[in-house]
């Protein structure tokens, strides 16, 4: 018979276990606080695209790279300072869509939006608006976001465009629930606007 290798002491065991365990937990915070974060939809603003209490994940690479955000981008944000003044948690998140980048000029007219004059195609929205907002000419370091459920969103046409610095992240895939498992898709255009 050969001998057998002694056995490792319980003690070194765990500790190995407890030591492969915390690596685990660093690595999922430091991917959660660099590239990746888990978010839900808590409100109606982003009807049809986001449903009440989907789950979504928000990718931070490209806000962390100072890529700028296109429009038609969905972003996760702090609330804005005026939103701020008027008691929100600056550690809250919000959700809406990139309509404009800085230098564009943006008008809702008749239940259209308008950029840089023309017709935003696609618009997104789904519904036409029922209030008129600007002309606004986007500054710079600052993005202009609407709900796509645009008459029941606190959004830009509200408080103002949206620093820059005060977006979290792109949300580009929908992980729950499962029957609408995939990257998060642009709502249908409305038809005659």
């Amino acid at each position: 018979m050969a001998p057998s290798e002694p056995l490792a002491p319980p003690n070194r065991e765990w500790g190995r276990s407890l030591l492969s365990l915390l690596a685990w937990v660093l690595l999922a915070l430091v991917l959660r606080w660099l590239v990746l974060e888990p978010r839900w939809i808590p409100s109606g603003s982003m009807l049809p695209t986001l449903q009440l209490q989907d789950r979504v994940l928000v990718e931070k690479v490209s806000r962390r790279l100072h890529r700028p955000q296109a429009p038609g981008a969905v972003v996760v944000f702090h609330p804005p300072p005026a939103l701020q003044a008027a008691g929100y948690d600056p550690d809250a998140a919000l959700i809406k869509r990139v309509v404009a980048v800085a230098g564009d000029s943006v008008e809702v007219s008749g239940g259209r939006l308008l950029r840089n004059g023309e017709v935003a195609d696609p618009d997104w929205a789904g519904a036409p608006m029922d209030y008129d907002f600007g002309p606004v000419t986007v500054p710079a370091h600052h993005l202009l976001v609407l709900g796509d459920n645009r008459n029941a969103s606190l959004d830009s046409h509200l408080w103002g465009p949206l620093p820059e610095t005060e977006v979290i992240g792109r949300a580009f895939w929908r992980y729950w629930p499962l029957q609408r498992f995939g990257p998060i898709r642009f709502s249908q255009p409305v038809a005659g606007l």
